[in-house]
């Protein structure tokens, strides 16, 4: 009964001060919930001073508190907007660097699977070159760096995947020009050796089932795809299969069957 009667005593207190206009009070109590990891009850005293506290010394402090509270507590909607504001009209507070990390740590957290829409990437992305641009010596530039590659593999990822989708469904001229133009945006896309596998297995396909006609054209993209795909990765897992499908076509073609290597030898 002592305890029950202990719990509703320090409920009543909390609420009772969060009702409070007493600031000093609100405060030192706001930062000592804050220090026992009392996130929640932290950010509400925080926020129920924000008005209180406005235009004084504490101001700056009071809303970086509010967003870090909110951003402890696993809050990361709420605390985006926070250090959001909080960056907006404080940008020369001590404060300023550790909140706009924290606004773009809430918003990489905010992002989606690479399967999904990939809108909020790029927003984030685009928050995080900005910050990298403007600190570049800042103390969270490793995590910059490791979010950004990230968030980059997730594009790319989509990027593949989609030319892969045509591949499945065996629309091979459009997987071509899909995988083609990945590269075309990003030279660079991390799955490079698969996109250029697959446009060159999307060139074998549609040839193979091309009408006899426009079959020997369309082996020699093929080719040209071959020889792009080894000439860049000699080492793929792909290759003794490449090989294979090289050595087939050029008989096709009436040439000889050996590979480059085979033949500068």
């Amino acid at each position: 009964m002592a305890g029950l009667l202990a719990t509703l005593s320090c409920k009543s207190q909390y609420e009772v001060l969060l009702a409070s206009g007493d600031v000093d009070a609100k405060y030192d109590a706001a930062m000592n919930y804050f220090n026992q990891k009392k996130y929640q009850k932290a950010a509400q005293l925080f926020e129920s001073m924000a008005v209180l506290t406005n235009g004084t010394e504490r101001d700056d402090t009071v809303q970086y508190y509010w967003g870090l509270s909110n951003y402890r507590f696993k809050d990361y909607f709420t605390a985006e907007s926070n250090f959001a504001r909080f960056v907006e009209n404080f940008p020369r507070s001590p404060f300023a660097a550790d909140a706009q990390f924290y606004r773009l740590d809430c918003m990489y957290r905010a992002t989606y699977r690479w399967e999904l829409d990939q809108m909020p990437t790029r927003a984030c992305m685009a928050t995080i070159q900005q910050f990298m641009r403007e600190r570049p010596d800042d103390i969270h530039m490793e995590a910059c760096q490791k979010m950004m590659e990230d968030l980059q593999t997730r594009l790319d990822k989509k990027d593949l995947e989609a030319g892969k989708l045509y591949y499945r469904m065996e629309d091979y001229p459009a997987a071509r020009i899909k995988l083609q133009n990945v590269l075309k945006t990003n030279s660079e896309n991390i799955f490079r050796e698969d996109v250029l596998y697959y446009t060159a297995m999307s060139s074998y396909h549609y040839a193979r089932l091309s009408v006899a006609a426009k079959q020997k054209e369309r082996y020699l993209t093929f080719v040209d795809d071959y020889l792009n795909f080894v000439g860049e990765y000699p080492e793929s897992k792909h290759r003794t299969e490449m090989d294979r499908l090289y050595r087939q076509v050029q008989k096709f073609l009436g040439r000889s069957g050996e590979t480059p290597e085979a033949a500068a030898k």
